[in-house]
């Protein structure tokens, strides 16, 4: 159900984070400028209320803005984020 599912992530926001690696990809996917804070840009599209917030087994899968951002949903971190075809 959308609504709870955008609740639990709404609730643990100030959890979501990502490795270096997924910090990288994430600025290299979504073609971002080089020094992007990747996790605060990722958050900011996950607040929006455009953003579209659906569970599919262990992911999170929040479609904004023509991307996808894929988070955890155990651990909250943030997995990879790609531009929609």
């Amino acid at each position: 159900m959308i609504c709870n599912t955008l609740d639990e992530v709404r609730a643990n926001i100030d959890r979501i984070d990502t490795t270096p690696l997924g910090a990288e990809r994430i600025v290299r996917n979504l073609a971002l400028p080089a020094g992007t804070d990747s996790v605060a840009y990722c958050i900011q599209k996950i607040q929006s209320p455009s953003c579209r917030i659906t569970r599919n087994g262990k992911n999170f899968y929040c479609d904004v803005d023509g991307i996808t951002i894929t988070v955890n949903a155990h651990s909250f971190t943030i997995i990879t984020a790609h531009k929609n075809k």
